[in-house]
């Protein structure tokens, strides 16, 4: 192991990054959330399996501090009575880099059954999938090789879905015009409660 080793897996994740296709359809993820969430009064729902999962877990939290209630559904425990969190208006964000996921395509078929029209939001590196082709907007990693030696652990893949995440949630924020004041109102304590208090010139 060296330094030139670091730089080099540096460098792999940082390609990885840049060759997101930055396509309309970042925008028309946006709108979608924008209409169920800040329109209609409903939520985003945050689902994936396993390192997938943790990400939606990540984004769903990120974009309840950043003015857009969201919450996170594990795909298992939806089966066992947690799809009731599921209502009228909300959206489903879904995240699975193969797209081909069971529990994640199971999902679907349930929250279907409950609402029909739920609006459906994939984040994956086929777009040929059965996710991809279930979505109304399916938003694409670049389908990145993993980092990993084995090319097998999500890491690169991981690294391009939080990014996405990352790009939505900023694109939600300006499209809400949210302010420091709208974000102390919702993050009081710490640093960063402390730091847009004083942006905005509260206490």
């Amino acid at each position: 192991m060296n330094l030139e080793e670091i730089k080099s897996l540096l460098t792999h994740e940082a390609q990885a990054v840049m060759n997101i296709p930055a396509t309309d359809n970042f925008i028309k993820a946006v709108d979608i959330i924008y209409k169920q969430v800040h329109e209609k009064g409903g939520k985003l729902i945050t689902s994936g399996m396993g390192k997938a999962g943790q990400i939606a877990i990540n984004m769903a939290t990120t974009f309840s501090s950043t003015g857009t209630a969201s919450v996170f559904l594990h795909p298992s425990e939806a089966q066992h009575g947690d799809l009731g969190v599921v209502q009228e208006n909300d959206v489903l964000l879904m995240i699975s880099n193969s797209g081909k996921t069971r529990e994640i395509i199971e999902l679907i078929d349930l929250a279907r059954g409950l609402r029909p029209e739920i609006p459906i939001i994939v984040i994956t590196s086929n777009t040929e999938s059965i996710l991809a082709k279930e979505s109304d907007v399916c938003v694409a990693t670049g389908n990145p090789k993993e980092v990993c030696t084995l090319g097998l652990t999500p890491t690169t893949s991981t690294t391009t879905m939080t990014v996405i995440g990352d790009v939505l949630v900023v694109l939600l924020m300006k499209k809400i015009n949210f302010t420091n004041a709208d974000y102390a109102k919702r993050h009081h304590g710490g640093y960063l409660g402390h730091k847009s208090r004083e942006a905005a010139g509260l206490k």
